[in-house]
């Protein structure tokens, strides 16, 4: 396949630029991109990522004072620097080369290659690097430790791989929709590319011994080895680490712990002895108290277990049970979850874990013979019985919390099936926790996509819940310390406010939408969103489309615009807080606010201070695309990428944000090819309304010239002016850089839609916006042709049934007949479509029998005698979006219509392709069939003669 690759990389290749060399299908893997960064605490250092598409990358230290480099850690990720801003340690990689060759041979994970570990001590060369490692942890706030895991080495036995006999007997167990279930979920997770060494997954204890885990203290170098653990974590200060230590498997007189070690005093202590299986290892903030579930009084083989919440606090002998099935407080027929999430309230005064209803044992006196596959879809179910496929795993595991206050000594019931979810405050210690439900509501989500909710408060100590509001239609945001609750009524389109008593309406008086101007689904706008509340709670900041607005809780005082005279409406500038200190949830005016801005005309964007009640700063508005900035924890420095349509992404740093310096420099290559230029484009559609989209041309365009185009769109892409589009393999859409780089123009127009009529909407934009550019002289008129996947697909169809201008059309995974695609289920989630017409993407608005000629009419299907133009569809059967036989539907009836019509299935993928290998493969044929229709380039045989079944896997076609 490489070969063919190679082969066809100048296949129907523009002449060549006097200077510059076009695009190819060669140059994909080496394309670089940046990937993680990092600031140290006193922003002297900062690590970053620079990645290829496939390969090795590698890791970069750098010196912000100088620019200088001082260390590349090829391959190296994950990287951390310690508190103290002297230690950066990382993982780093296998060759890629490696693992793709031992996945090659099919190797188990076990198998696989493994990770190592780095340390560098900064502002030396000082490196250290350790083999074969899972994981590694150094705590939050301290720069003195690090812990790493070392990785499973693979026994005999689990080298030892099922016979097919093994595999065709399991197969015969699975009932057929949980095969297409779970095929879909497999293919949405995607391929294993740089596949890491993990833990093993946490079973009962003796299912495996543990690994290594060394201790390593950053300043002096010296390391401890404590063996067989299974499971291991650090106080976020420091002060502990707490390990899940298991039984050897030769010796059985060593039994499974769970082991804390001082790190100060250099003292490992056996907190309790003897069990089979120990969970969910927690440390409170300061390390003096540790919490676990464990499993200690059942046979390894019992068919039912039954868990406790184990507590240990500082001067006891051992960890004591706190919480076990006959607890006061815990629910009858309940029991601990062994897949509890155990965590301490800052304050290290309440203890959280899960809980769940016990499970009937499973029944073994029924042979699997003669036990029948059956799913029994019922119209009173919460959700369908796909859905609840989908979810199955999860749902096994699924637990509600429940609150242990150590002083009081007493458990608490929080959450449960009619109140899943508990939102906590306060970082656990809040006065007020809050709870929603739809219980009773939740099949209206199949036709409406969401649920009307009520919504309560619930005192933590006592259980009591308050009833705040009822069938609620919108978002909520409860305050940081939980003495307020914030919430977005989407049918008042108001925020309202309570406040232990009373509530109110809090956004009265702000003079413009705090919804989605632009929205145009029929639904309900939401919200532009809340930024987060003041130190205190003392007031709430919310979002209209440019500005910031402050809101006060109480209801005392009216809302304010937070930039004032400098709002951001007057410029058509839209401002967002960029929250660079994850650690601190209240808003202050303490420190400088950092705001992005975004210019809605020109689309530049930039980053502001806000400090001294106003935004600093004039001329901060840029021709580029800028990512969330960075910061670091002690010091006024920032880091951020910088990217435009012909600037690759590099990574800058700044100080105060007044200057700037870059720091990469990736894709230099960029410089050999032909490239090409971004711009901005406006007109009036058919119906007089004003509109804008992206013209990318050559960068050798010549005026003189005529150049065939291709509109590309989905919704609205406008505002990616400044964006990078590297050359790479993409999921189906299209390939701008490379189209633009070989001598195409490509047109990206935005859409805007009205109830009911979205085939009407596409051509009204997209038609309108294509003849408004071949006024040009410089546009080949006779060679126009259409590319779009998904939605994008389903605008492609609205088109050809409405316009023969179109020379060539590309489909990927579109929608035919909404007729059939309204009740079918998109398998990547198990839930039904309906939705989707009624009041998402699809725009409808109505019951397919409510408005069955409103179905009709938008789709193509019905209409397919007026298409004169060639298709290309590519439809997949695992897609997990658009059922596969929409594509298969449309195919027949163009085959039968005698139309020019190809189908792209590629077996076992997604919606959006997922294998780099398929995504090449389509990039190849899309330029091939481009090319042979708009230039009159030679076709290849996939497109003169197809593949027959029997040439499958011998015979590509691409030649």
């Amino acid at each position: 396949m490489r070969k063919i690759f190679c082969l066809l990389a100048l296949v129907g290749a523009t002449t060549m630029h006097a200077q510059k060399k076009p695009l190819d299908h060669t140059i994909y893997d080496g394309w670089q991109s940046i990937g993680e960064r990092h600031l140290s605490a006193d922003g002297k250092w900062v690590a970053y990522a620079v990645n290829p598409q496939e390969g090795d990358g590698t890791l970069y230290v750098q010196s912000i004072a100088d620019k200088r480099i001082v260390r590349t850690i090829p391959r190296g990720y994950s990287a951390l620097i310690s508190a103290d801003s002297r230690y950066l340690v990382c993982r780093i990689k296998p060759f890629y080369a490696d693992t793709r060759a031992a996945r090659i041979k099919k190797k188990k994970s076990e198998e696989m290659p493994k990770d190592s570990l780095a340390v560098l001590a900064l502002g030396t060369d000082s490196l250290v690097k350790k083999a074969g490692i899972a994981s590694y942890k150094i705590p939050q706030q301290s720069g003195q430790w690090l812990a790493y895991h070392k990785a499973q080495v693979p026994t005999r036995a689990s080298v030892n791989t099922a016979t097919q006999k093994t595999v065709d007997s399991l197969q015969k167990k699975v009932d057929s929709l949980m095969q297409l279930v779970v095929q879909i979920k497999q293919v949405k997770g995607g391929s294993a590319d740089g596949m890491d060494a993990e833990d093993p997954a946490d079973g009962a204890a003796g299912a495996n011994t543990g690994t290594d885990l060394v201790l390593r203290n950053l300043a002096t170098g010296k390391e401890h080895t404590f063996a067989n653990i299974g499971d291991y974590v650090f106080d976020k200060k420091g002060n502990r680490l707490l390990m899940k230590a298991l039984k050897a498997a030769k010796d059985s007189a060593i039994a499974n712990a769970i082991v804390l070690y001082d790190l100060a005093k250099d003292k490992l202590d056996t907190i309790l002895k003897g069990g089979n299986d120990f969970r969910g290892l927690a440390l409170s903030e300061d390390g003096a108290k540790a919490a676990f579930v464990a499993e200690r009084d059942s046979s390894t083989k019992a068919l039912q277990k039954f868990y406790g919440v184990y507590l240990y606090q500082q001067g006891m002998d051992s960890a004591r049970r706190i919480v076990f099935n006959n607890t006061p407080g815990l629910p009858q027929q309940w029991r601990v979850s062994e897949h509890s999430n155990i965590t301490f309230s800052k304050s290290g005064n309440r203890l959280f874990f899960g809980t769940a209803p016990i499970a009937a044992p499973k029944d073994t006196s029924l042979a699997e013979i003669d036990q029948v596959k059956l799913d029994i879809w019922h119209y009173n179910d919460d959700y369908l019985q796909s859905q609840q496929l989908f979810t199955l795993q999860q749902d096994l595991k699924r637990n509600y919390t429940a609150l242990f206050d150590i002083a009081a000594q007493k458990m608490l019931q929080l959450a449960d099936k009619n109140f899943p979810v508990v939102l906590q405050t306060g970082d656990g210690d809040g006065r007020y926790f809050f709870v929603a439900t739809d219980t009773g509501r939740r099949v209206q989500a199949q036709w409406s996509g969401r649920t009307l909710k009520d919504l309560y408060a619930i005192e933590p100590t006592t259980g009591k819940k308050i009833l705040l509001a009822t069938k609620l239609d919108g978002q909520t945001y409860a305050s940081t310390t939980g003495k307020y609750m914030l919430w977005y009524d989407a049918a008042k389109r108001q925020y309202f406010c309570w406040d232990g008593t009373a509530t109110r309406q809090v956004s009265k008086g702000i003079p413009h939408p705090l919804f989605d101007e632009e929205h145009d689904t029929p639904i309900e706008p939401g919200p532009y969103g809340v930024m987060g509340w003041h130190k205190a709670d003392s007031f709430a900041y919310v979002y209209d489309r440019y500005d910031v607005w402050r809101l006060d809780p109480s209801g005392n005082l009216p809302a304010k615009n937070l930039f004032g005279t400098a709002s951001g409406r007057k410029q058509a500038i839209t401002y967002r807080f960029e929250r660079t200190d994850t650690t601190n949830r209240f808003i202050s005016f303490d420190e400088p606010l950092v705001f992005s801005a975004f210019d809605n005309k020109t689309k530049k964007k930039g980053l502001r201070l806000f400090q001294g009640g106003q935004l600093t700063g004039s001329d901060f508005l840029q021709p580029f695309s800028l990512g969330s900035p960075i910061k670091a924890k002690d010091a006024a420095v920032w880091a951020y990428t910088k990217e435009s349509f012909t600037h690759a992404p590099n990574l800058f740093v700044s100080e105060n944000l007044a200057n700037e310096q870059r720091l990469s420099a990736t894709n230099p290559q960029q410089a050999q090819y032909n490239w090409g230029t971004a711009e901005l484009v406006r007109w009036k559609t058919f119906d007089g309304k004003q509109t804008e989209g992206i013209l990318y041309k050559p960068e050798d365009f010549d005026s003189t010239k005529q150049y065939p185009m291709i509109a590309y769109f989905y919704e609205k892409l406008s505002d990616g002016l400044y964006s990078y589009n590297a050359p790479a393999p993409t999921p189906s859409r299209l390939n701008i850089s490379f189209y633009v780089s070989r001598g195409y123009l490509v047109f990206a127009p935005d859409i805007s839609y009205t109830k009911g009529q979205p085939a009407k909407d596409a051509y009204n934009y997209i038609v309108s916006g294509v003849q408004h550019l071949a006024r040009n002289k410089w546009v080949d008129k006779k060679n126009l042709a259409v590319q779009g996947q998904s939605w994008g697909g389903y605008q492609v169809l609205a088109l050809l049934v409405q316009t023969n201008m179109f020379k060539a059309a590309w489909a990927g995974a579109p929608v035919a007949n909404m007729t059939s695609a309204y009740g079918g289920i998109r398998w990547e989630s198990g839930v039904n479509r309906q939705f989707q017409y009624e009041k998402g993407q699809s725009r409808i608005g109505y019951t397919l029998w409510e408005r069955p000629d409103l179905y009709l009419q938008n789709s193509p299907l019905f209409q397919l005698p007026k298409i004169k133009t060639p298709l290309v569809i590519m439809s997949n059967d695992a897609d997990g979006a658009v059922p596969w036989y929409q594509g298969i539907e449309l195919f027949t009836a163009m085959r039968r219509l005698n139309k020019p019509v190809w189908l792209l299935n590629y077996n076992g993928e997604a919606h959006n392709l997922v294998e780099r290998k398929n995504r090449k493969d389509i990039q190849m044929r899309q330029q091939q069939y481009f090319d042979w229709m708009l230039k009159g380039a030679q076709p290849t045989k996939w497109i003169t003669d197809g593949v027959p079944a029997v040439e499958k896997g011998k015979e590509w076609g691409l030649l």
